[in-house]
């Protein structure tokens, strides 16, 4: 076969007399593999100044712009490629055991803080030791312990009830994270779903309480979304009468979005399904 860069070499190119036109594929030198992304590089330190007792700590946050969502539940909860980042939406002190979700964090008045130095800091031991990232168990805790101090300060039902609902999250992320290895892996399941209807059952009512009393956005939701979200949890709590009446609030609304209203019309379908 004749060689299809004959005369090059006049040009001073001869060194590439040998070329092939086609290059193999598998020749061609094999590039890097990009260094796998770990949940450790998708964290960082955060500072904090405690609104109670006015002491500086560090907490886990996640590198928002790094995380890509993959997928949510019909009850809203997000899905992220590589790391669960529910499990650092609570923002705990370390010095006096106040604990809230990131986005109420720093709202805290001065008869709060009294009541919270009373019934959760005189008595409080500490987070005990953390690890480079945040466990599920770790979460479930400080969530509770977040939980136990909207109670004691006396919040809103909407921060009580958005409180078990990403508690009740994070359980249901504990349970898709077990491998068929976990010791009495049936049984940590069930109870896992178990104490996740617990939480899901007073995320309702609470969301039913604030509803009519407070004003939206409510936890960062619009009215409509609020509206499905209960329907939502009515129907995972066995409400389905309350959660038919909630998703036809959505349908016949004029303000919900196309969103929203496609997400209404998947409920809709879900209650008419399991009513058979």
């Amino acid at each position: 076969m004749g060689n299809l860069f004959t005369g090059l070499d006049s040009l001073g190119l001869g060194n590439l007399s040998s070329m092939d036109v086609y290059e193999n594929e598998e020749k061609k030198e094999a590039k890097p593999a990009k260094p796998e992304i770990n949940e450790a590089d998708l964290i960082f330190d955060k500072n904090y100044t405690c609104p109670v007792c006015e002491k500086e700590f560090k907490a886990k946050v996640i590198r928002t712009g790094k995380i890509k969502l993959i997928a949510a539940d019909s009850d809203l909860r997000p899905k992220y490629q590589v790391v669960d980042s529910l499990k650092y939406d609570v923002i705990a002190c370390p010095k006096c055991g106040y604990a809230a979700l990131n986005r109420y964090f720093n709202y805290m008045t001065a008869s709060q803080a009294k009541m919270i130095k009373q019934n959760i800091s005189q008595n409080f031991r500490g987070l005990g030791q953390e690890s480079d990232v945040v466990t599920y168990d770790n979460a479930i805790m400080k969530h509770k312990l977040a939980l136990a101090n909207t109670v004691v300060k006396h919040a809103k039902a909407s921060e009580k009830a958005y409180t078990c609902l990403k508690t009740a999250w994070i359980l249901r992320g504990k349970a898709e994270s077990l491998t068929p290895d976990t010791p009495n892996y049936d049984k940590v399941k069930e109870e896992l779903a178990a104490e996740e209807r617990e939480f899901l059952q007073n995320a309702y009512d609470g969301f039913m309480e604030a509803f009519p009393k407070e004003v939206f956005p409510m936890c960062g939701m619009d009215e409509n979304t609020v509206c499905y979200l209960v329907g939502e949890l009515a129907r995972r709590t066995g409400h389905y009468d309350d959660a038919k009446r909630w998703v036809a609030r959505v349908l016949v609304s004029k303000n919900a979005n196309d969103r929203i209203k496609q997400k209404a019309l998947e409920l809709k379908e879900r209650l008419t399904s399991e009513a058979q």
